[in-house]
């Protein structure tokens, strides 16, 4: 996946969820953040952070907040980037989905019952639905999610898990939006009640993976490096 126009700046503060003030070539600058998560081990003071601006003079902000700087990493923050990566990934066989050798059919945001899953895939024998989350939190190398309780993250799990039981392969795929990670690992001091919905989802079969990705200031793509989850 690739962004156009972007530019290198340096992170000020975040006033609120949607945005952040920037130093863009010596200005103050908002900029809209394509994630709503805290992002509070990313987002501090003088961060060097990578944006893509924007075309279109009817929005409201020139810019938005794409990547920042860590130590060596280059971590992509867009919320919106894992689904597209995945289904990169997913085509050019970069993510392999257990028994799923041969794909014969794709459907992006699927309803079963009452959730929306991100993905149905047909194989010649087999159906799935696939939920894919991104993981930005990174401490000590081990990737972790979420980063902020997710009310809508446990109830995608629990109905991965119906969906299950009713004979349909089930999945969660996390996308690591960075490189060099150890391994993943549920957040739950973050949020406890997400960490016992995975478990639950793996004792009942659904198949949890990681996925890592080569980052740079204008380009996020599946490296092919499963990483190891310890739940």
């Amino acid at each position: 996946m690739e962004y156009k126009n972007i530019c290198k700046a340096e992170f000020i503060s975040r006033p609120n969820r949607f945005i952040a003030e920037l130093l863009i070539q010596g200005q103050r600058t908002n900029c809209h953040v394509k994630n709503t998560g805290r992002c509070k081990e990313l987002l501090t003071s003088k961060a060097v952070v990578y944006v893509e601006r924007n075309m279109n003079p009817e929005r409201k902000t020139p810019c938005s907040l794409i990547a920042v700087r860590k130590g060596e990493r280059i971590v992509n923050i867009d919320s919106q980037a894992p689904n597209k990566v995945f289904y990169e990934a997913l085509l050019d066989r970069k993510i392999k989905l257990p028994g799923f050798e041969e794909i014969t059919y794709v459907k992006a945001e699927k309803t079963y019952k009452r959730s929306r899953f991100d993905f149905y895939v047909e194989s010649h024998e087999k159906k799935a639905f696939i939920e894919v989350k991104g993981v930005t939190l990174e401490e000590n190398g081990v990737a972790k999610f979420p980063d902020a309780p997710t009310v809508r993250g446990v109830k995608h799990i629990l109905e991965l898990v119906q969906a299950r039981r009713e004979g349909y392969y089930a999945s969660i795929v996390f996308i690591i939006q960075m490189n060099r990670i150890q391994y993943f690992t549920p957040n739950d001091e973050t949020h406890g009640e997400f960490g016992e919905a995975l478990r639950l989802a793996a004792k009942e079969g659904v198949n949890i993976l990681a996925y890592e990705c080569d980052v740079t200031p204008c380009t996020i793509d599946v490296n092919g490096k499963e990483c190891p989850i310890v739940l």
